[in-house]
């Protein structure tokens, strides 16, 4: 396993970043120079530590409808951690928990996740919580894109590992020797780790469905039949204390490019703020967003918040695509109560009844009315329109949430003549950040008054 290493930025790289200047929304021009320095594919999962991940990968498969479809524990002969893996459409979650290190036989290889570390997952989840540790994309070559990325200054956290079928203990008779996986990571902010992750072998991925070392789970136990329509990633979104460190370190090592930015004038509230950079690869299917707080304005920014309860950068949300959000929020408001999620508050009638001069070309009456019954926000760019809605903070700190969205427009046709959704399509909701943000700030306020009456 490679060593870990705090993301930080000297003194020559933030002197460098001084002429890094937002120019908000209205005057950012988007283009796409095509300039990763890898290959990256796609999203290919998101880990999350914990303290115990079967209890809480459950609460994850019952509230968002994905079933837990893989795990890699005691009973598979991995000694060193807890895993199991939730799935609907093309969305990945990973969920692992440390076993005691008193257990694990001296250089075993039970490990089905090479770059987990006792020490530091413990650390990790005594410091954040419930958090992503990290965010995996599929590239053409892990071992290419860690050398790549480390020359152009990213800070390495685990050196290329290959994975065999032969490394465990399944016992299917593919193992053909190009039947591996490759995976690598490097510091992506604060704790995270941006993970790559790729095959060997064309057809290994289909036959895996995962990685080495993970075996399907009992129906019994893995609610095999949920399935609320999300698909997919659209995109993870992190807080970090400065964003043009952040920006640069990140656009230094992967290539990405600037895919949207907004600045306080841009989304901010009349008490706090943020500034924001949407990072993008080449195909613009893998998207970065990452905040920054605004200072000077009557309330602490909600990032601000995020990075006090976090002790530092991390991710803030992860927006969950969806095929229907109208079926979506049915159920995962039926479970809101009964071990699922909590939703932000819903914006005033007022929204609503504007909402049919703002989107009545694209909702019928009939959906209008669906998303004040649901709380959907809706917000649209010039290419399409964006359906949104986030939840309360999934774990005990205010600080990582889900966000749901639906996307609808902007089909065009791919280099194959493919008919596809455009990346993005819609934007990220600026015109709703306000209501966003407002009801943030309500929720901060009902906790500050709590905290302020307990000590008093």
């Amino acid at each position: 396993m490679g060593t870990e290493a705090n993301t930080t930025f000297t003194g020559e790289q933030q002197q460098s970043t001084q002429a890094f200047k937002l120019v908000g929304f209205k005057n950012f021009i988007r283009t796409n120079p095509k300039s990763d320095k890898f290959t990256v594919k796609r999203f290919h999962h998101v880990e999350f530590w914990c303290s115990d991940a079967t209890n809480t990968s459950r609460r994850f498969s019952w509230g968002l409808g994905m079933p837990i479809i893989l795990k890699s524990d005691l009973s598979t002969g991995n000694t060193v951690h807890a895993s199991y893996l939730l799935r609907s459409g093309h969305l990945n979650f990973l969920f692992t928990a440390p076993y005691s290190p008193s257990i694990t036989t001296t250089g075993s290889s039970s490990s089905s996740i090479p770059s987990f570390s006792h020490t530091v997952c413990r650390d990790f989840t005594g410091k954040h919580g419930l958090a992503v540790r990290a965010i995996a994309v599929e590239v053409e070559d892990a071992e290419t894109a860690f050398a790549v990325s480390v020359a152009n200054g990213a800070k390495p956290s685990c050196t290329p590992v290959t994975i065999s079928n032969n490394n465990n203990n399944n016992n299917n008779n593919n193992n053909n020797q190009n039947d591996v996986v490759v995976l690598s990571e490097v510091k992506l902010y604060g704790d995270v780790v941006l993970r790559y992750v790729s095959y060997k072998n064309p057809n290994l991925e289909n036959n895996l469905k995962f990685l080495p070392g993970f075996e399907p789970v009992e129906t019994t136990s893995s609610f095999p039949d949920l399935d609320y329509g999300i698909r997919r990633l659209d995109h993870a979104v992190g807080n970090v204390p400065e964003l043009a460190p952040a920006v640069k370190y990140v656009k230094s090592f992967t290539g990405f490019h600037e895919f949207a930015e907004f600045t306080a004038e841009d989304v901010g509230t009349s008490e706090s703020g943020l500034n924001s950079v949407v990072l993008a690869c080449n195909s613009e299917e893998v998207l970065i967003p990452m905040n920054e707080p605004v200072y000077g304005t009557k309330r602490k920014s909600q990032i601000q918040t995020y990075l006090e309860h976090n002790e530092g950068a991390g991710v803030q949300h992860l927006a969950l695509a969806s095929e229907d959000i109208f079926r979506t929020l049915r159920e995962m408001r039926k479970r809101s109560g009964v071990g699922g999620f909590e939703f932000m508050p819903s914006p005033p009638p007022t929204y609503y009844r504007n909402l049919k001069n703002r989107a009545g070309d694209v909702l019928s009456d009939e959906q209008i009315k669906e998303c004040e019954e649901l709380g959907i926000l809706v917000d649209r760019d010039d290419q399409g329109t964006l359906l949104q809605i986030f939840t309360k903070p999934v774990g005990d700190r205010p600080t990582i949430f889900i966000e749901i969205i639906q996307r609808v427009g902007c089909m065009m046709k791919d280099d194959e003549g493919k008919v596809q959704q455009k990346a993005g399509c819609g934007g990220f909701g600026k015109g709703n950040f306000s209501e966003l943000f407002k009801s943030i700030e309500e929720y901060e306020k009902t906790l500050e008054a709590r905290a302020t009456t307990a000590t008093a």
